[in-house]
């Protein structure tokens, strides 16, 4: 059973190098509503080192405000951490969808999504006007109700009953769940979970627990003053430590103990501002 040491299933999805990769504080504003996990913003004052993106599950729109060469773009999400272009001296705002959620007036398949970027103004075509009204918007709240007014009402793309009750299990059991549970659950056999789930989020049932897992480890790493590696391999299912240690390494490019002590060392949590 999974303990309070881990991450609850509410807890937003991370992008720590995004974080520490800010100048000045990253905020951060939490609105669950139409599929969407929370607003951000920050500003690049400094070479960002190591900016990597890593496997969210989630649909990113991220607008560089740049006044002289403002771009925008969307993000599936990756199944492995990739080095990502933050430009220095830029602000950027973006908004993060939850996990498996499709943002409905993307022009786009799901399953184009995952490993892939996308141009906003391609993937939106009648984005235009707020393209240019959100990269020169001023103040953070004033870019959330720009995205909000044209947006709010056809953000998500839901899911079909049986996927969103398969993504609410996943998340509810931190990833830690068998295919084969999901069958008993849903009534559906393996292959018809595996179409829907990809029609649906882009991703397999598998992959998707993967990613999911894979982030309540780096909330629970993330958020400790002194993590228990051991604790938190048993409490998200690993077979032991050693699998733990190779997995989120495959995932993340680097060991839970070498990122927790980069966290740390870069006063990660205490960089977001929430509100």
């Amino acid at each position: 059973m999974l303990t309070s040491r881990t991450a609850s299933p509410a807890a937003c999805p991370e992008q720590p190098y995004f974080v520490v990769s800010a100048g000045s504080p990253y905020y951060q504003r939490e609105i669950r509503q139409s599929g969407i996990s929370h607003f951000y913003r920050f500003r690049v004052t400094a070479p960002p080192g190591p900016a990597l993106a890593i496997p969210d599950g989630c649909v990113d729109i991220l607008f560089d405000c740049d006044s002289s060469d403002p771009r925008a773009r969307v993000c599936g999400t990756l199944m492995h951490a990739r080095a990502v272009e933050l430009r220095c001296g830029h602000h950027y705002f973006g908004v993060r969808f939850l996990p498996g959620m499709m943002p409905d007036f993307l022009d786009l398949q799901a399953e184009q999504l995952p490993g892939h970027e996308f141009n906003f103004l391609d993937a939106v075509p009648d984005g235009r006007t707020a393209f240019e009204q959100i990269v020169s918007a001023d103040t953070f709240s004033r870019q959330i109700a720009l995205f909000n007014h044209h947006f709010a009402s056809r953000s998500l793309r839901a899911p079909c009953e049986v996927i969103r009750y398969a993504i609410e299990r996943i998340r509810q059991q931190h990833g830690n769940i068998r295919i084969d549970a999901l069958e008993t659950r849903t009534g559906y056999s393996s292959r018809t979970l595996q179409r829907l789930f990809r029609a649906d989020t882009g991703m397999s049932p598998k992959g998707f627990c993967r990613v999911v897992r894979f982030q309540s480890a780096i909330h629970a790493l993330s958020h400790s003053p002194a993590p228990h590696l051991s604790r938190i391999a048993l409490d998200l299912g690993f077979s032991d430590q050693s699998h733990f240690l190779r997995e989120f390494r495959a995932l993340n490019n680097t060991t839970p103990g070498e990122y927790w002590h980069y966290m740390a060392a870069m006063a990660y949590a205490s960089r977001i501002q929430h509100g």
